[in-house]
């Protein structure tokens, strides 16, 4: 295992040599201690499968159905998730680079030590995700996604794209969002609350608020 630290978050994170993996393409039944690599599993139904310690490189799961499982001990690049459907799972000690959620819909997912690094959520859809433990987004895009009853208390967004992204009861407490762009973000400004803000970033909150409460700004 490794760390990696985030602004004030600190994320506990695989570690795993290809060498010492089965190669293989063979989803059924799960895999432990796997190096998959350009599988192609478009449309997949995977029911309580769980994913242990492996490493998932360029594999098209988009349009895929997960119910139940985990992903634990993982470190998952360049993946297509796009349009997928993800409910119940755990996704836990997991490092995913590069991949695409685009659309995709995450509903009762617990994360717990998990970074996402570059990767695209735009129009995706979370709806009661929790974090149970550290979890960070960096260079991430987030664009224009809708995010309703999730617990992400004390994660830490940097250098993310939140334009459009659309927040309805959602509890951010502690959640670190400097270094993100955050005009156009759409919320109540109670799901902000307890959130740590740089102050280059207080122009963005400004125009927030004025939309909040329906302000008229004038030069005179």
């Amino acid at each position: 295992m490794r760390t990696t630290t985030i602004g004030e978050v600190k994320v506990l994170l695989p570690d795993l040599q290809p060498d010492d993996l089965d190669i293989t393409t063979d989803l059924d039944g799960g895999l432990t201690e796997a190096l998959v690599e350009g599988a192609a599993w478009r449309g997949s139904h995977l029911e309580d499968a769980r994913i242990r310690s492996s490493l998932i490189i360029g594999v098209d799961l988009s349009e895929s159905i997960w119910e139940a499982g985990s992903l634990y001990g993982c470190e998952i690049t360049r993946t297509d998730f796009s349009g997928a459907t993800l409910t119940g799972i755990t996704i836990e000690r997991c490092a995913i680079t590069g991949s695409r959620f685009t659309g995709s819909r995450l509903t009762d997912v617990r994360l717990k030590d998990i970074l996402f690094d570059g990767c695209r959520f735009d129009y995706a859809t979370l709806h009661r995700v929790a974090a149970a433990g550290s979890v960070a987004f960096t260079d991430c895009t987030l664009t224009n996604g809708a995010w309703s009853s999730c617990r992400l208390p004390r994660v830490a967004l940097r250098s993310c794209d939140l334009a459009g992204l659309e927040l309805d009861s959602c509890r951010l407490d502690g959640t670190d969002l400097r270094g993100n762009r955050l005009q156009g973000l759409k919320t109540r400004l109670d799901n902000l609350r307890g959130v740590t803000l740089g102050e280059d970033q207080l122009p963005d909150l400004t125009q927030l608020v004025v939309a909040a409460f329906g302000l008229t700004v004038r030069n005179n």
